[in-house]
């Protein structure tokens, strides 16, 4: 079992920067994928970022350029930098983690983080 636990999020003006934490614990060392997904009221959650354990990154056309997924030397805690943020970007972010274990593929969630992009 991987248990996700996010914070970093909040009220943030528009153009305004916020930094989310996405910690993992239980069987991490079965994590191969760690991604942050957002959710805004009435859309579909929708990938907004992810990172390998080989460190490749990927991201939604919507934040390229603006958003960072990252990490430190270990495989948690995983960042996200979100800068020039917009009423856009308002949703609950969620952190997700893709593992195998004893061959067998697992899927996890956080309990989400709410982003609001108000003036």
């Amino acid at each position: 079992q991987v248990q996700l636990v996010e914070s970093g999020g909040g009220l943030v003006q528009p153009g305004g920067s916020l930094r989310l934490s996405c910690v993992a614990s239980g069987v991490t060392w079965s994590i191969n994928v760690i991604a942050w997904y957002r959710q805004a009221p009435g859309k579909e959650r929708e990938l907004v970022a992810d990172i390998t354990n080989d460190d490749t990154k990927s991201y939604a056309d919507s934040v390229k350029d603006r958003f960072t997924i990252s990490r430190d030397n270990t495989r948690t805690p995983v960042y996200l930098q979100m800068n020039s943020l917009s009423p856009d970007d308002t949703a609950v972010y969620y952190c997700n983690a893709k593992a195998n274990l004893e061959w067998h593929d697992y899927e996890y969630w956080g309990q989400g983080t709410q982003v609001t992009v108000s003036s």
